[in-house]
């Protein structure tokens, strides 16, 4: 889960491994795999470097870099 803020300044957490796409609009839309639609006041870069942080805490991330590659982004 990570933890962003709604357009009113509430915090709530979100299943990163639901996130399907993340756009700015200018506002931060975020589209779940369930068709919701959330905007948050957060930069899409600070929500993709939260979803990182958290696939590497439960070890997703690392099963995703390819053998020889340094880890660095999600692309």
């Amino acid at each position: 889960m990570i933890n962003v803020t709604r357009l009113n300044g509430t915090h709530f957490y979100i299943n990163a491994l639901l996130i399907e796409t993340i756009e700015e609009t200018p506002d931060t839309l975020i589209t779940l795999t369930t068709g919701k639609k959330i905007l948050v006041l957060e930069k899409a870069t600070e929500v993709i470097s939260s979803m990182q942080a958290y696939l590497h805490s439960i070890g997703v991330y690392a099963a995703n870099v390819k053998s020889g590659q340094t880890e660095g982004p999600l692309t």
